[in-house]
């Protein structure tokens, strides 16, 4: 017991979970805003595979990671506004829709990494972002290398959290959208477009997907893997739950299941438990179906979600 605490009391446990919970902060909130808006986005584990793809390729053959995170972005944009489509305009089911938009994702990343790169033994990779070490705040014992030294990436995922929490309570815009989720009738009544709100909420999921995915892609790992998500997005659905549609407990429950998951990893690493490494790996998803099944019991979902809004049943 002892030798696990001391895997957790060391500067470099609680910076790898701020790095591990860029990502799913990232997709989290996109979710929320997805969800906010009375959508269900579940393209999100596809999306963000595609998008760890498009950005990697585009990453590998210009040499410049930026447009690889463009690529990734507008992909997102791309698939948000095909769920917006399908559930919205055409009002089809929520459910049926995004696993249909995950599971032609996940195959266009597939077979366009066979069709770009072909098989290679030795899979291509490209120079990932560097950290970046802020100054005079990197300096801080202990928390300077914990907050401040990290890839620009994390700085940009954590940045969402309080500029989420502005636009989603404090401006007409976010109104709105809370609106459109919870009584879309109201919403139009109050002349707003119900239809063009939840393909904005949509394209702003997917771009934060297509950016979430290619943290692994460009920064994590540097290259690309077909297990690169490994169910990371399913797990993002369930943070949105257990934050309760708010960008600061979504923060927090993304920081909870990253500090599980770089547990794991380091447990698995030191050696100081013996147990299969399935059961490392089970960790993080356990400990969030509990943290689920005891606090999201009361979690209040908006009241529109998964509700298809026609205009002409008014």
């Amino acid at each position: 017991m002892f030798d696990v605490f001391d895997q957790v009391l060391q500067v470099g446990f609680f910076a790898a979970m701020v790095r591990v919970a860029a990502p799913l902060l990232l997709a989290t909130l996109g979710e929320m805003f997805s969800e906010r808006a009375g959508v269900l986005n579940l393209g999100i584990e596809g999306i963000m595979l595609l998008g760890a793809m498009t950005g990697f390729a585009a990453a590998y053959f210009t040499g410049n990671l930026w447009w690889g995170i463009t690529a990734a972005i507008v992909t997102g944009l791309v698939f948000g506004a095909l769920m917006g489509l399908l559930t919205v305009t055409l009002g089809l089911s929520q459910h049926v829709s995004g696993l249909g938009v995950t599971m032609l994702c996940s195959g266009l990343a597939f077979y366009g990494y066979r069709l770009v790169f072909g098989q290679p033994s030795q899979p291509p990779n490209v120079e990932p972002f560097p950290t970046l070490a802020l100054p005079v705040l990197s300096d801080i014992p202990i928390l300077g290398p914990v907050l401040f030294d990290h890839y620009l990436i994390v700085y940009i995922a954590f940045g969402l959290v309080p500029l989420s929490a502005f636009v989603l309570f404090r401006t007409p815009w976010g109104l709105a959208l809370r609106t459109v989720g919870e009584n879309p009738l109201a919403a139009a009544g109050a002349g707003v477009s119900v239809a063009w709100k939840r393909y904005q909420a949509l394209m702003i999921s997917g771009g934060l997907f297509g950016l979430a995915g290619t943290y692994f892609s460009l920064a994590q790992f540097n290259a690309f893997t077909f297990g690169l998500i490994s169910g990371r997005g399913w797990v993002c659905i369930a943070l949105v739950v257990l934050g309760r549609w708010d960008p600061w407990r979504v923060a927090l429950a993304a920081l909870l299941f990253a500090a599980v998951d770089a547990l794991q990893l380091r447990l698995q690493s030191s050696g100081v438990i013996d147990l299969p490494y399935q059961v490392f790996l089970m960790m993080p998803f356990l400990v969030t179906v509990f943290a689920m099944a005891v606090v999201a019991r009361s979690a209040r979902a908006p009241a529109a979600l998964l509700v298809p809004y026609r205009k002409e049943e008014r």
